[in-house]
């Protein structure tokens, strides 16, 4: 693995054992990801990319293969915040605001309570949610939950960002100004 890569799977495969038999939900599965590349997956539902997506976040292990990201396992990955994650759903606690939601992990990796406050301000500035810290997740609407998800994981400025159909919920006019601001 270069210096510059970021991800790299060989030959990574995943089967999950049902009661109707083995699904192949990944096989023989090699890519190598550089620092700065901007990779989407696409492809029909249940083609393995949300499961591919899950492989490298830690949670899911392959039945074969290697997979590296920043160098090291998906495990120590995770155990060193490598990345940020967006699931296709919100995902928000219901009991935190909209700000606390976004400070928990970074509550959690020991920033300075002056440092989470700018870095929340950043976040829902960029994700166009400013002003709604104070708010609880069922007060916004489904869009609106997501793109405070997305705020999340860009919070703590990650290595790798992995994001799972993050876009869905969002209208057309919020998809493009994103889009613009990841890449």
């Amino acid at each position: 693995m270069s210096n510059n890569t970021i991800i790299s799977a060989k030959d990574l495969s995943l089967t999950f054992q049902t009661n109707d038999g083995p699904v192949h939900a990944l096989k023989d599965v090699s890519l190598d990801i550089k620092k700065g590349d901007f990779v989407s997956f696409i492809g029909p539902s249940g083609c393995g990319k949300t499961t591919f997506l899950r492989v490298m976040a830690d949670l899911e292990q392959p039945t074969a293969g290697s997979i590296k990201m920043n160098g090291v396992s998906p495990e120590e990955a995770r155990r060193s915040r490598a990345y940020g994650y967006v699931f296709q759903a919100a995902g928000l606690y219901p009991w935190r605001t909209i700000g606390g939601n976004i400070r928990l992990p970074l509550e959690i990796m020991g920033y300075d309570k002056a440092d989470q406050a700018e870095r929340v301000k950043r976040v829902l500035e960029l994700v166009e949610l400013g002003g709604f810290e104070k708010k609880f997740p069922w007060q916004l609407s489904g869009g609106m939950q997501q793109r405070a998800s997305i705020a999340r994981a860009l919070a703590f400025d990650a290595d790798i960002l992995l994001m799972d159909e993050p876009f869905g919920a969002l209208d057309e006019i919020v998809r493009d100004h994103l889009n613009e601001q990841l890449l």
